[in-house]
């Protein structure tokens, strides 16, 4: 018999959603490894048996946050549309993306160390419904390929090196921002991605 999930109040909600929050800031500064319930109990304002309440350790506090956010990271590429106008279809989600980094750059972050520390806690999910959402993708790309609607390119590679260029601005803000000053680096950042995709996938290049 399973046992029955556990309910919270509205107080309960609230604190939990505080802790994955602190979790969320922790975990992105200092990677799994260099985390502790205790540095996340003092972000989150509570104690740590307090915590430990709602989450029973810190590879359950960081499983909960990789899913959940996992789910609304992969959104922008869930979106994209077959039956849309295929440059404009990929143009949107190289913004999109860009957006997400200028938006959520904790959350890239925090994608970003748990790749490079070879993804323990998340290689089963990648290794599911990631690989068959991005293959589906691909899939779409290969047929617009074959319509000679975009350039002939190959399509995971075309979605990699899309993750990889907007997610920079994310994963290495510090970097970028030591460069360019007080710059908005996304301002130049959306000019320069859109010229370059846009001539990537023309037809007739």
């Amino acid at each position: 018999m399973t046992e029955p999930e556990k309910t919270f109040s509205r107080i309960q909600l609230r604190n939990r959603k505080r802790i994955l929050d602190a979790a969320l800031e922790v975990f992105s500064q200092n990677g799994f490894r260099g985390s502790t319930l205790d540095q996340i109990a003092s972000e989150a304002g509570l104690s740590k048996p307090n915590l430990i309440y709602y989450f029973s350790s810190k590879e359950d506090i960081h499983r909960t946050l990789l899913v959940d956010l996992l789910d609304i990271w992969l959104q922008p590429l869930r979106d994209i549309d077959a039956t849309g106008e295929p440059r404009e279809e990929l143009l949107q989600y190289v913004q999109r993306k860009l957006q997400m980094s200028k938006e959520m750059p904790r959350e890239s972050r925090l994608f970003a160390n748990e790749t490079l520390q070879g993804a323990p806690r998340l290689t089963e999910i990648m290794e599911g419904g990631l690989k068959d959402l991005v293959d589906e993708k691909a899939a779409i790309i290969d047929g617009w390929i074959a319509e000679g609607k975009i350039a002939k390119v190959d399509p995971v590679h075309l979605i990699f090196s899309i993750w990889a260029l907007t997610q920079h601005y994310a994963d290495f803000e510090v970097q970028i921002r030591a460069i360019l000053g007080k710059k908005d680096p996304f301002k130049g950042a959306e000019i320069f991605l859109d010229m370059v995709f846009r001539k990537l996938l023309d037809p007739n290049t």
